[in-house]
């Protein structure tokens, strides 16, 4: 049995997921249409500015791409939201990191500066936190579907 089953599809948490990842879609598909419509240079390792951001046409479009993953994710919704938020927040924290070193260098090719590298963090531990909230914790309610999975045998029996 897997947990994606456990989960209501009208669980009320469904709908933090899917806020949080319509939300932070709607916020990476305008300053990566932005960017895009400034017609930047592809591969430019300097950036311009959009939106108070460093950004350049490859960075618009992996933006645009990563906004289409959580928007995919908000209209699906329940588990795959959640688990799609984890993982994109997780990958903007890595990113931010890895973009930090890469700060004033010539493999910069997404032409990070440090608003962008501080925008990664925030924005993935944004992300991160709507697709853990009500999942991960240690003071998760008995009611809360994860909270029973971990606890079959406080959970009494199955019926369905």
């Amino acid at each position: 049995m897997k947990l994606q089953d456990e989960l209501p599809v009208d669980h009320r948490l469904n709908q933090v997921y899917r806020i949080g990842a319509g939300l932070c879609g709607a916020v990476l598909l305008v300053f990566g249409c932005l960017g895009l419509a400034d017609g930047l240079a592809f591969f430019s390792t300097e950036g311009e500015d959009v939106a108070g951001l460093s950004s350049n046409g490859l960075l618009s479009v992996i933006s645009i791409v990563t906004a289409a993953v959580l928007i995919a994710g908000a209209v699906i919704g329940g588990n795959t939201a959640s688990t799609i938020n984890i993982v994109v927040g997780t990958l903007f924290v890595i990113s931010g990191f890895v973009n930090l070193i890469l700060l004033e260098r010539s493999a910069n090719v997404l032409a990070f500066r440090m608003p962008n590298v501080l925008f990664s963090f925030v924005m993935g531990l944004l992300i991160a936190t709507f697709g853990m909230y009500g999942r991960v914790s240690a003071g998760l309610p008995r009611d809360n579907p994860y909270w029973l999975h971990r606890h079959p045998a406080a959970a009494g029996p199955r019926h369905g």
